[in-house]
């Protein structure tokens, strides 16, 4: 039996319900709010390995779920259309999707109002400086303002990985070292 591809899955899932969410919050004149939960939310999501666990596991009822996301809602100050977000999410055993969903929702904001939305990866959190000054190289080369939206993901060890667009960027030290790891083979 072929393995299902869950990346195409998930990206699926998680346009569709930014998609949803973006229009209603756009319909009732909430987008900023939203914006500024979500940005909560995927904060406590960065610092927490235990709540990223939790999101992307299968194991839990849809009703743990649903209790565990109210709590935790309540307790980071999230609430009205987004921590009502979160319910449906969880109750539809959705919250796997939920990353994407966050980067899809930012995505469409983005476009909506009229800036180009580029996807980082980093090792370590950036200062605001760097988040400053990589701001502007991405202006300097698209023309238009940049908004970003930044993941740690240590396992790149240094350097960063930039998606504008159809535009990947790869300055990862990991990418680094593969290549010359795959040139250290080809030359032995």
């Amino acid at each position: 039996m072929p393995v299902a591809d869950t990346s195409q899955l998930t990206s699926g899932v998680a346009e569709r319900y930014a998609s949803s969410l973006f229009e209603l919050a756009l319909e009732q004149g909430v987008v900023d709010s939203v914006t500024a939960d979500l940005d909560r939310f995927q904060a406590m999501l960065d610092e927490s390995a235990e709540l990223k666990r939790f999101v992307a596991s299968p194991v839990f009822s849809a009703e743990d779920q649903l209790k565990a996301i109210v709590a935790i809602s309540e307790r980071a100050g999230i609430s009205g259309f987004f921590a009502n977000f979160l319910k449906v999410v969880a109750r539809n055993r959705r919250l796997f999707a939920l990353p994407g969903m966050i980067r899809a929702f930012r995505l469409i904001a983005a476009n909506h109002r009229g800036e180009i939305s580029a996807e980082v990866t980093s090792a370590h959190a950036l200062s605001q400086a760097q988040e400053t000054e990589l701001k502007a190289a991405l202006k300097s080369v698209t023309g238009k303002d940049v908004t970003i939206s930044v993941t740690v993901d240590p396992s790149i060890l240094g350097g960063l990985i930039v998606k504008v667009g159809s535009r990947q960027i790869d300055t990862s030290l990991r990418t680094k070292l593969s290549t010359l790891k795959l040139a250290l083979k080809e030359v032995g």
